[in-house]
């Protein structure tokens, strides 16, 4: 599932992060701070539901919600809030919930379900994310992503590991784990995204850190962000 959340304001935004990352349910997040920057950002990415506020400056997201219900495929809408006056206006707008702030955790998975029922399976096309553009020797180079293990930030830019080679990459780790969830990738930690396909084990080290070891990356551990951990576990059937 991916989400977005909508609030002007940075401290709502990140312990909205920290919930959804925690229920393990959620496999990619993008952020903003204005109705116009949600809909930029949904012009580049597909998101399955979006957590808005509703006082917002300049476009409200209660208008926001309004414009996206007249879309063919819209995102799922679930208010965030700390008024509860809108809620029967919200569901004019076809929300699927009402979330008041502070969100409590259990209230939050409900919504999540709620989303869940709501996505119906949609035949994905691959044309445009089965193979990457990567630069090799100064020449542009097409790599499957089905031969991909694992990609690290670096600096502005991506380095994709094969078994057996290494590629430059000026996507940012941030679109290449938009265009490959649905193929099986995930990022474990702010600087890496693994294939899940080739993760061979699962080791734990002191204070309950993970790492990851990958098939034909002899020698490379990949160490997961505490807050993965439980959705890694999740993806992985652990």
């Amino acid at each position: 599932m991916r989400a977005m959340i909508v609030d002007d304001e940075a401290p709502a935004r990140s312990e909205l992060r920290y919930l959804l990352e925690e229920t393990g349910r959620v496999d990619a997040i993008m952020e903003a701070s204005s109705a116009r920057e949600a809909v930029e950002k949904l012009m580049d990415s597909k998101s399955d539901v979006i957590f808005l506020d509703i006082q917002m400056p300049k476009t409200s997201g209660m208008q926001l919600a309004e414009a996206l219900h007249r879309l063919k495929n819209p995102p799922a809408v679930v208010f965030v809030t700390a008024y509860s006056e809108y809620a029967l206006e919200a569901f004019e707008v076809d929300a699927i919930d009402y979330l008041m702030k502070p969100v409590e955790p259990e209230r939050l998975n409900q919504a999540l379900d709620k989303v869940q029922s709501r996505m119906k399976p949609q035949p994905q096309s691959h044309s445009s994310v089965e193979r990457i553009p990567v630069v090799k020797s100064g020449r542009k180079v097409l790599v499957p992503i089905d031969q991909i293990r694992y990609i690290e930030a670096k600096d502005d830019y991506s380095c994709i590991y094969t078994s057996d080679d290494r590629f430059l990459s000026t996507i940012s780790l941030a679109k290449l784990e938009q265009k490959l969830a649905p193929h099986g990738f995930f990022r474990v930690h702010r600087g890496y995204i693994v294939n899940l396909e080739y993760v061979e084990d699962v080791e734990v080290i002191s204070s309950g850190i993970l790492q990851l070891g990958v098939n034909g990356i002899e020698g490379k551990k990949i160490s997961v962000s505490r807050r993965r951990v439980v959705a890694l576990k999740r993806a992985l059937g652990l």
